[in-house]
C-alpha cells in the first residue's frame, strides 16, 4: 500500500511546485533582454551629432551678426554705469537690440 501513497505524494509535490513556480513568476518581473540594432544606434548618434553641429553653426552665425551691429561706446558706458553692469553685458545687450539704448535698458530692467 505504500506504493499507492508515493504516487499521491508525487502528485501533491508537482502541484505544489507548479503553484510555487507561478507565484515566483508573479513576484519577479521578467524583462526580455533586447539586443540593440547597431544601425539604429549609429543613425541616432549621427542625428545627435548633426543637431549639435547645426546648433554650433547657428551660434557662430548669431555671433557674427551681433559683431556687425554698430553701437555707440558712450551708450555702453552709460548703461554699464547707470545699471551697475559689466561692460560686456551692456555691450551684448545693446548689440542684441541693434544699438537701441532705450530698448536695451528696458530689456535689462525687465
Amino acid at each position: 500500500m505504500e506504493g499507492g501513497d508515493e504516487g499521491v505524494d508525487r502528485m501533491v509535490d508537482s502541484k505544489d511546485m507548479q503553484q510555487q513556480s507561478k507565484a515566483f513568476d508573479k513576484l519577479t518581473d521578467r524583462v526580455e533582454d533586447r539586443q540593440l540594432d547597431s544601425s539604429r544606434v549609429q543613425t541616432a548618434m549621427a542625428s545627435i551629432a548633426a543637431a549639435a553641429e547645426a546648433d554650433a553653426n547657428a551660434m557662430r552665425l548669431r555671433e557674427k551678426e551681433l559683431a556687425a551691429v554698430k553701437i555707440n561706446a558712450a551708450d555702453v558706458d552709460v548703461i554699464a554705469n547707470e545699471l551697475e553692469l559689466d561692460k560686456k553685458v551692456a555691450e551684448r545687450t545693446l548689440r542684441e537690440h541693434k544699438g537701441d539704448a532705450v530698448a536695451a535698458i528696458r530689456s535689462l530692467l525687465h
